[in-house]
């Protein structure tokens, strides 16, 4: 029985990790389908390169700096894991009691790719192709490791009891604040032209991707299959589902018209503030957590814009001020039956400075980032780039299949 349930949990976390490592190609569609035509393949290949360049930094000291033994609370020992380096190979060696270690290696890995292409959408069109490949690898060693030990791998927001099931804090407030200090740095577009979203198709193939990866982002964060991956799974389609109507609404009362294009943001904020919850409350919650956040997100997307802030594709609005919402939602609604983590006013004030502490922390260190890389290197697109196409003036390649 207990090698059931063993084989069992190993099932179920390969087809999480999966549908986590699904959501990067979805994210790619999803933004190539939003941005203009003639830079569709640009930020396809941005997402893309992450893949590789991510998972090499990952193999070779990421996975130990966020996992590894905890250093004063602040980070993992980076040569731990180095290069596979003190990994059994033994088929039969866990993490925990319910899956091997690899599995688990390559579970979080997922989630270490999708974190910095998800605020690619705040600064599109702006960075060239290396400058970003450079920002991708010193934001992951200076941001999201850190930031991933401090909550997940043992670090000193863990001991203080902050909870993020699966990154609301760690991903989406990370990506949309550090999004925000790139927009602040490298301005607005130099050039706005064309139709945009060019593709509506390529954003539907997107969404789905995401709404169907989003049910391992979450419920795989148990690292098994039980009950509390049943509650995980039910809430993350719940606020979904919540979020996209009640945006639809909202879009509908303002403009009189439905939005296939807006049908699709609501579910993505509904699904971005559920995420950090998903594994503490009650469906019931979620279905109040996804209704506030189609309201909550999409008055912070009209923030954004009434400030100018030329946040291409929303991302500050949707994933980080969801991110931010969804972390301080477990100090409401948390329910103690669910995962042991009730809701209180310790708890909300301990969610309040772990998420605030975090986006500080993401803005700052990508502000002086990008500055110092503004002043070094050569990293923003030109005028003319921007005008002709980054399609064609950094890759030599259009989109070439008919609207």
């Amino acid at each position: 029985m207990f090698n059931e349930i063993i084989h069992s949990n190993e099932t179920f976390m390969i087809i999480s990790t999966i549908l986590v490592f699904l959501m990067t190609p979805g994210l790619a569609f999803f933004y190539g389908g939003l941005v203009e035509k003639k830079n569709s393949l640009t930020i396809m290949l941005q997402i893309f390169l992450a893949i590789g360049v991510v998972g090499l930094l990952w193999i070779f000291g990421g996975f130990s700096l966020v996992f590894g033994k905890d250093i004063h609370g602040i980070i993992g020992n980076p040569l731990q894991y180095f290069g596979f380096k003190n990994i059994t190979f033994n088929v039969n060696a866990q993490y925990g009691s319910t899956i091997p270690f690899l599995l688990f290696f390559m579970y979080q890995l997922m989630f270490a790719i999708i974190t910095l292409p998800l605020m690619t959408g705040a600064m599109a069109n702006r960075m060239k192709i290396g400058g970003w490949v450079i920002f991708l690898i010193v934001w992951m060693i200076l941001v999201y490791f850190p930031v991933a030990h401090w909550v997940w791998g043992g670090g000193f927001l863990a001991k203080m009891g902050f909870v993020d099931f699966a990154g609301g804090t760690v991903i989406h407030a990370t990506a949309g604040f550090s999004g925000l200090a790139a927009i602040f740095i490298l301005g607005k577009r130099k050039v706005i032209s064309g139709k945009a979203p060019f593709n509506l198709g390529l954003v539907a193939i997107g969404t789905a991707l995401l709404l169907f990866g989003w049910f391992g982002f979450n419920s795989g964060g148990v690292l098994a299959a039980n009950g509390l991956a049943s509650i995980a799974f039910t809430n993350t389609g719940v606020a979904a589902i919540t979020s996209m109507i009640v945006w639809t609404i909202i879009v509908y009362i303002e403009t009189k018209k439905f939005s296939l294009l807006e049908l699709f943001v609501g579910a993505v904020a509904g699904l971005a503030t559920i995420t950090p919850a998903s594994g503490y409350v009650t469906p019931d919650s979620a279905v109040i957590i996804g209704a506030v956040a189609a309201i909550f997100c999409f008055a912070c997307v009209k923030f954004a814009k009434k400030m100018k802030w030329d946040d291409a594709l929303d991302v500050w609005g949707t994933h980080g001020m969801g991110g931010v919402l969804g972390t301080l939602a477990v100090g409401v609604f948390a329910n103690s039956l669910v995962n042991g983590v009730h809701a209180s006013v310790h708890q909300f004030l301990i969610q309040l400075f772990g998420v605030v502490l975090v986006s500080v922390y993401a803005f700052v260190v990508s502000f002086i980032v990008i500055k110092i890389m503004d002043k070094v290197l050569d990293i923003r697109t030109t005028e003319e780039q921007q005008r002709i196409g980054l399609d064609k003036t950094l890759l030599g390649e259009e989109y070439s299949i008919d609207d």
